[in-house]
């Protein structure tokens, strides 16, 4: 199992144009093999900051969805965004155990 984890900052002025945008990469990526999970949320202390958590069934997965048409699209629209400080690490782990 892969776990991505991270942030990337967003200027509080472009979140409300932000958000159509990311819906879309958001439930085109949940639609792709091997996607357990795949969300962003906005950081209730610190506007502007998103909190960016996903799980992927391998990292054969995760590369592919790099090369989604829609990862293309969302690089070309996060710039123009402004989005800044991407912090995002993968981790892996084991399915897990409900705690």
């Amino acid at each position: 199992m892969i776990l991505i984890q991270g942030t990337f900052r967003l200027p509080v002025e472009q979140l409300a144009a932000a958000r159509e945008p990311m819906a879309r990469v958001v439930a085109a990526s949940r639609a792709e093999d091997g996607c357990h999970e795949y969300a962003y949320a906005e950081d209730l202390m610190e506007p502007g900051l998103i909190r960016v958590s996903e799980r992927w069934e391998s990292r054969a997965h995760l590369a592919a969805h790099f090369k989604a048409p829609h990862m293309a699209r969302w690089v070309e629209e996060r710039a123009e965004l402004g989005l800044s400080d991407r912090q995002i690490t993968l981790y892996e782990a084991d399915a897990g155990t409900a705690v």
